[in-house]
């Protein structure tokens, strides 16, 4: 006799977390109100309130495991990338995927900090990534040679940032192309001076 394993049904953090990350991502984390989170999550008001504590905490829970999946996604692609170039150009690499997806809606901290009053979670969650993503930039542009890896960093970064743009409000998934052709250009810059 064969025992069928039966997946565990998922816990009421992770379907608020499951609902919050489809519904704030695609519509804007002040747009969409608690009331359709519980709905689409199906659980109980009280579930949001006892878990999260409230909206802001559950837009910071949001932007904390997206963060955790962008952190992932990157360092999968520039640990499997050879010279410190590549490694450098791994990051572009793994932003051009996103843009290739048919429900990608730009880069969500962009989108909840701009929607963020100033002190919040959310604005501090937006701000974390983003530091996050520089100092990634800028310790790979150090490992590379780069003569002066901040100014690398902060180069690649603005690349970074426009090709999220770009991809979104041009609806141009060819723009993570061009975002890796340029940081290629300014890489090759930094280091033949950093020689």
């Amino acid at each position: 006799m064969t025992k069928t394993v039966s997946a565990k049904a998922p816990t009421a953090r992770e379907r608020l977390l499951s609902a919050a990350n489809e519904l704030f991502y695609a519509e804007g984390v002040q747009t969409v109100g608690i009331d359709r989170i519980i709905e689409h999550a199906g659980v109980a008001k009280a579930s949001l309130y006892n878990t999260f504590g409230g909206k802001e905490q559950l837009i910071r829970a949001y932007l904390d495991s997206r963060h955790a999946r962008l952190t992932e996604r990157l360092l999968r692609r520039v640990d499997a990338a050879g010279t410190p170039r590549e490694r450098l150009l791994a990051v572009f690499d793994a932003q051009a995927e996103l843009f290739t997806q048919q429900n990608y809606h730009g880069c969500a901290f962009v989108a909840a900090s701009a929607e963020a009053r100033p002190g919040s979670a959310v604005e501090e969650a937006s701000d974390a990534n983003r530091t996050w993503v520089r100092a990634l930039l800028t310790d790979l542009a150090r490992e590379a040679g780069a003569r002066d890896p901040e100014t690398l960093g902060r180069q690649l970064h603005l690349l970074y940032d426009g090709g999220g743009l770009s991809a979104r409000m041009d609806r141009d998934p060819s723009a993570g192309a061009v975002a890796r052709g340029a940081a290629g250009v300014l890489i090759d810059a930094a280091l033949a001076n950093g020689r």
